[in-house]
């Protein structure tokens, strides 16, 4: 039986270093974030849905879209974010769920799907299990500080535009915090490897 873990988290909490441990482990990795870079590609049906709803001020020199500038835009807006959201997300997880299925005919017995927006955006309908990389958000701020070099008001914009860190903690199946270090989160997701083999092999939940 194959396992779908929903990897989510805050911004700047440490999913990207989750990632690469998983990917260490010859598990494979669906990132959601790359697929909505790839959609928002010239010629892809996400970029024109995008330049057509928002228009060609979002276009770059080189007619690539300008991602900072439209980023600046619905991270300021709600309504431009739920539209942006509304364009994007059909697109994203449409190409999960093709990507679980290649997995699940290759007999991986587990599969991860990294979404930022897990619960927000429903994608949690694709998983069995959910697990919450967890950072208290003052250390979310320092490190969107030091990562993006945007103000930390911006970066409270960012981190409000998601559902709050409690709320996510309610609804993930496991929760690991993330306030250490590379080596003691790599531990930690370690453990968790252990007990989903335990549970998948004694049918526990």
């Amino acid at each position: 039986m194959t396992i779908v873990l929903g990897l989510t988290g805050g911004i700047a909490s440490g999913k990207s270093t989750a990632d690469s441990f998983f990917i260490k482990k010859h598990i494979p990795v669906i990132d959601s974030d790359l697929i909505a870079h790839h959609i928002l590609d010239i010629g892809e049906k996400g970029y024109n849905l995008v330049i057509n709803y928002f228009g060609d001020q979002y276009l770059a020199a080189n007619k690539t879209i300008d991602r900072a500038k439209l980023g600046k835009l619905v991270f300021n807006s709600p309504k431009d974010l739920a539209k942006l959201n509304e364009i994007t997300h059909p697109l994203i997880f449409q190409e999960i769920e093709t990507k679980i299925s290649q997995h699940k005919q290759e007999n991986e017995p587990l599969i991860i799907v990294d979404a930022p927006l897990l619960f927000e955006s429903g994608g949690l309908s694709y998983c069995d299990r959910s697990l919450l990389i967890a950072v208290p958000e003052k250390m979310q701020v320092k490190r969107l500080l030091a990562r993006n070099h945007i103000t930390e008001a911006e970066a409270l914009k960012r981190i409000n535009s998601q559902m709050p860190l409690a709320q996510k903690q309610k609804l993930a199946d496991y929760v690991v915090t993330n306030t250490g270090t590379i080596k003691e989160l790599e531990d930690k997701l370690n453990e968790l490897l252990l007990k989903l083999i335990k549970e998948d092999q004694y049918g526990m939940s």
